[in-house]
């Protein structure tokens, strides 16, 4: 099981720009997520006029799901600068894989919870580290999309995009550089590392 959080006033503050789009996940029912919260944060975008649209929905780790869900919504996307996804990892990495072109920004960091963990059937997953990373590494997790979860960029052993570690999966780190590539963010690859806080990571030593 999991829990979501919110990030803090400031975070978001920080991210959100322009017309914003909300994605609200309430799949899981072992998922704690804000539900206060998040309405409070709608609330205030939307007497700013910066609400572009809003879906709440359940189980946005499922694409095929998610698209027929989104099609009618498809406008208001287009439209919106950022698309704010209030969900674990999983449902924010499915989102920004879904809109390659889109600034996609994740709401909330996740902890994990004793208990059973949903099976998902997509090759993308959440750590749970309570320290999401996604927004500065364009929605692509460097914890479990690197064989080494390096969050500082790409070590040496990569060869022709290609993880040293397991030649079959391609190196997590080229993935990220043509993801903010691609949405002409490459600027915050030269903002200071982020120090990975393993206080806030219960998987570590298991």
């Amino acid at each position: 099981m999991l829990i979501t959080r919110l990030k803090s006033a400031e975070t978001l503050e920080s991210l959100l720009k322009g017309q914003i789009f909300i994605i609200n996940c309430h799949g899981c029912r072992e998922v704690s997520f804000p539900t206060a919260e998040a309405e409070a944060l709608e609330k205030a975008l939307a007497e700013q006029g910066r609400v572009a649209g809003v879906i709440t929905t359940d189980y946005i780790c499922n694409p095929e799901n998610l698209s027929v869900r989104l099609e009618k919504h498809a406008d208001a996307i287009e439209a919106a600068d950022t698309v704010l996804v209030l969900s674990c990892g999983v449902g924010v990495q499915t989102v920004s894989a879904m809109f390659p072109g889109k600034r996609v920004c994740a709401g909330c960091d996740t902890y994990p919870l004793p208990g059973f963990q949903g099976v998902t059937p997509l090759e993308v997953d959440c750590r749970q580290c309570g320290e999401c990373y996604l927004n500065i590494t364009g929605g692509i997790c460097p914890i479990t999309a690197c064989s080494k979860s390096l969050v500082n960029g790409q070590c040496g052993g990569a060869k022709d995009g290609r993880c040293e570690v397991d030649h079959n999966m391609e190196c997590g780190w080229e993935r990220i550089y043509r993801r903010l590539a691609q949405v002409g963010r490459l600027d915050v690859l030269k903002c200071p590392v982020q120090i990975r806080n393993y206080a806030t990571d219960k998987n570590v030593g298991e």
